[in-house]
């Protein structure tokens, strides 16, 4: 049997730490790529840089923005892609009027805090909202999470910000899905609910699989790495 290429897609300021303790387990099963947003400031812009470098056919993860990405890499070149995993993401644009104006105070208001404080600051006010209330006195995990989006610079949240303002819809794309798909999303997540996976699950023709990660918040990888790579290693195997 063919050992599958995966590429595993970050979210909002997030790296390869974000997969980081998943990845023994599945380089087990897979050839594992996870890949780095650069400078980009849109999500197709971000979809077509990993197609230019990835392999003819692949395994593709998203997680957060990065599941917005890969829906955009479906949209791009389907015939590309193999299998889909979403992890605690999206698919309506922004909303008009004042649910969008909202949207936009908030996304703002954070980047105010990481121009005028530091990217630091700003991650130890967002981080209360990214994990399970119970693991927010996880000083180990909660460190790990800040100093990851502390690797990333104030202009790098500000167009990865921008990308995700001006996302695109894509209810199409999960329409046309024909590959087998897996919808993850954590108990407490406050920014991808378990709701609005189902939502996006019924948009999908092809039967996807949905799994609520009980305790986890919306960085799972990071959270519950054994429940996610469980589930993982099913979907790779279908």
């Amino acid at each position: 049997m063919t050992t599958p290429h995966l590429i595993l897609v970050p979210g909002l300021m997030c790296d390869a730490a974000s997969w980081a303790p998943m990845l023994p387990s599945l380089q087990e099963h897979a050839l594992v790529n996870v890949v780095d947003h650069g400078p980009a400031d849109s999500l197709v812009l971000m979809a077509q840089q990993i197609l230019d470098t990835a392999p003819p056919s692949f395994h593709l993860a998203g997680h957060s923005m990065g599941g917005r990405v890969a829906l955009e890499i479906v949209r791009l070149a389907p015939e590309r892609v193999l299998a889909l995993a979403l992890l605690g993401t999206g698919y309506r644009p922004k909303e008009a009027g004042e649910a969008g104006e909202r949207e936009v105070q908030t996304r703002q208001a954070l980047l105010d805090v990481a121009q005028r404080c530091g990217v630091r600051m700003m991650a130890q006010t967002w981080v209360q909202n990214m994990v399970a209330p119970l693991r927010l006195t996880d000083a180990a995990l909660i460190e790990e999470v800040v100093h990851m989006f502390e690797r990333k610079s104030e202009d790098v949240f500000k167009r990865q910000i921008q990308a995700l303002l001006s996302r695109p819809d894509a209810r199409d794309v999960l329409q046309q899905l024909r590959v087998p798909t897996l919808l993850m999303a954590g108990e407490f997540d406050t920014w991808a609910s378990p709701k609005q996976h189902e939502a996006m699950a019924n948009l999908i023709p092809a039967h996807p699989t949905v799994q609520v990660l009980a305790g986890s918040g919306h960085m799972m990888m990071m959270e519950k790495p054994e429940a996610v790579v469980e589930h993982f290693l099913r979907w790779l195997k279908q």
